[in-house]
């Protein structure tokens, strides 16, 4: 096992390409006048992190103004690029530091509609239902809007909602006014907004198979279409084609964000089709063209690893949502095998041997899924995800998805995630979308910690340094890319740096994570413990001891006396075999610190009961690394 290589921070910080802390700080920009969007300069590879949330609904969307959210869009740019603005709640917020983008990605399914049943348009509120609905939003009650949240989102999922609510009508004004806000806020070198929207499949009655789909474009092209809605079609291949035909007519550009697993009850890597047939070639290339990205972590929990597949892996067991689909309908035993990235990555080396293109070739993504227009992933400024539990005593109790029971999710389940961080030329919606594309991606639960990853065959220990990224690029290939069949005799060699947030906590450890299929055909994984901090040295089971723990939960704070602010190493695969084919990626670990719980338990001035999780270990994934013999 190669030793962590500990480079002191001025050495980092000498190259002219190593690690960003924070893009925002860092951009290279040419500004302009005060308020002017100012001049970029982009440079020849990625110098820069620049941080944002690909997952945002305002009060725009059905669900989340039902549940009484009524922010904008305009709102939530706002927040986003640094200004404070008030709450669905009526309270001040500002984020402790502006991101660098943003994408809004209100559902497609009844875009327009919440704003014409709060307003009590006759035409809508003729429909009992949504005139419960129009009732429920006038009196301002919680417990009589709830219930409603969960019949919409019953009905959305059963493909029961009144007509008015699928009349594309309405959807035209909403989307134009999301376009041209998008428009107005997006500022080239200081502030990138994005265009999106979601595509809400909930299949079979809450199985969750949202895509997130993201414009490279200005709202010249993205208005020549209206957001794709389940209504049309609920079979990822149609959309696909929506996006090829949008491609076809304005020259623009989309790409695809499978929202996390974890709800879909086993659906979301299901090796068919949407319609129960086998997956075909076809499928297999058109999966992996249209959708780059997967969510790894966000509010409602992660889908990375789950202990059931990965039982060795010590910090596989983090924010599970388990138990059932976004309705509360239960899982299957073996549901989650077919739910988490880990185990997709490995599968679809397997499936690529048969199909001829892997299906399952995901970079790393992490996003809110707000539905408050507040995109908010510091635990110590987490405003929920739903206006029903921005901050206040006691929001820890109440079902926030699913039904009260066994298979609902409760307010202390939330997490305060996620957040991408992607490697750009520039800040700009052209850059940013460009490096989703390529996967030079990597996701975290909410910190800005910063990860470099890069792969090839002629890397050595000289190279970790100032140097790392120049011969990254020259000698390797970055993240989210495949490595060329090797030369004769030589194993896979990476380069992997990881600065901690500045304003944030140490690192604990940096951890390879690889996949494969062995000559049986059957998919392995193991996880390598390739840096980490202080003294440690692996215990009889080869493992590396946990770095230790100073948060004080009477106050709410950790000291930085433990861990380090940077790791970086030089790692040679030690078990390659050419023949079979793998998969990498990067997983590093902060150490323990408080959860957004605890922060609340301080504020508010009481105490929880003792299931609820108080104190974790923040992380971040790295798009993976591929390696084929062919």
């Amino acid at each position: 096992m190669t030793r962590p290589n500990r480079i002191g921070l001025s050495a980092l910080l000498l190259g002219a390409s190593l690690l960003a802390l924070s893009a925002c700080n860092t951009a290279k920009v040419e500004t302009g006048s005060a308020g002017a969007a100012g001049e970029v300069r982009a440079t020849t590879y990625p110098e820069n992190a620049y941080f944002g949330d690909t997952h945002v609904h305002t009060g725009w969307s059905a669900d989340a103004g039902q549940d009484g959210a009524v922010t904008s869009p305009e709102d939530a740019f706002r927040l986003a690029s640094g200004e404070e603005v008030t709450s669905n709640t009526g309270q001040k917020v500002k984020l402790n530091r502006p991101m660098d983008w943003m994408v809004i990605t209100d559902h497609s399914d009844a875009m327009g509609t919440i704003n014409e049943i709060r307003a009590g348009n006759p035409e809508m509120i003729s429909d009992p239902f949504l005139n419960r609905m129009y009732e429920g939003l006038k009196s301002g009650d919680p417990q009589v809007m709830r219930p409603l949240l969960g019949e919409l989102v019953d009905r959305q999922s059963n493909g029961n909602l009144p007509r008015q609510m699928m009349d594309p009508k309405w959807a035209i004004s909403a989307w134009k006014k999301t376009i041209e806000i998008a428009d107005r806020y997006n500022k080239p070198g200081r502030f990138t907004a994005l265009i999106g929207f979601e595509w809400t499949v909930n299949a079979g009655g809450g199985d969750n198979l949202h895509r997130n789909i993201i414009f490279r474009d200005d709202a010249t092209r993205a208005g020549q279409v209206l957001p794709l809605t389940t209504f049309q079609t609920m079979d990822p291949e149609k959309l696909w084609a929506y996006m090829a035909a949008y491609e076809a007519k304005t020259g623009g550009r989309m790409l695809a964000i499978p929202h996390n697993g974890n709800l879909s009850n086993g659906r979301m890597f299901e090796e068919t089709r949407f319609d129960g047939t086998p997956m075909t070639p076809e499928y297999a290339a058109g999966r992996q063209k249209w959708e780059r990205l997967y969510e790894v972590t966000q509010m409602k929990g992660q889908s990375e690893s789950h202990p059931l597949m990965s039982p060795t892996d010590e910090f596989a067991d983090w924010d599970r949502w388990d138990r059932g689909n976004l309705n509360g309908v239960p899982k299957k035993p073996d549901s989650v095998r077919t739910e988490y990235w880990r185990e997709a990555l490995k599968s679809g080396l397997r499936l690529e041997g048969t199909l001829g293109a892997n299906p399952f070739k995901y970079g790393a993504n992490g996003g809110t899924d707000t539905h408050t227009g507040l995109s908010t992933f510091e635990e110590d400024n987490f405003w929920g995800k739903l206006k029903s539990v921005e901050p206040r005593k006691g929001r820890w109790e109440p079902v926030v998805v699913g039904r009260a029971g066994a298979t609902g999710y409760r307010g202390w389940e939330q997490a305060a995630a996620g957040a991408t961080g992607v490697w750009a030329i520039a800040n700009t919606r052209e850059a940013i979308w460009d490096a989703m594309q390529r996967r030079e991606t990597f996701a975290t639960t909410g910190t800005r910690l910063t990860i470099r990853f890069f792969g090839g065959y002629d890397f050595n220990a000289a190279d970790v340094g100032a140097r790392l990224v120049k011969a990254g690029y020259a000698k390797g290939v970055p993240m989210g890319a495949d490595l060329k069949a090797p030369p004769s005799g030589k194993a896979p060699t990476f380069l992997i740096a990881a600065m901690k947030d500045p304003a944030g906590a140490n690192l604990d450890r940096v951890q390879v994570i690889k996949g494969w299929v062995d000559a049986a055909g059957v998919t392995q994984e193991k996880v390598f413990d390739v840096a980490w901090s202080g003294g440690r040295k692996p215990g009889p089971n080869g493992k590396i001891p946990a770095v230790g723990n100073t948060v004080d939960l009477k106050t709410a704070k950790y000291t930085n006396t433990i861990g380090a602010p940077e790791l970086s190493t030089f790692w040679k695969d030690p078990e390659f075999d050419a023949r079979q084919k793998a998969v990498y990626y990067v997983r590093v670990l902060e150490i323990p610190t408080p959860r957004w719980t605890n922060y609340d338990e301080v504020k508010f001035g009481y105490q929880m009961p003792a299931y609820v999780t108080r104190v974790h270990q923040e992380r971040g994934f790295t798009s993976p690394i591929w390696y084929s013999p062919s």
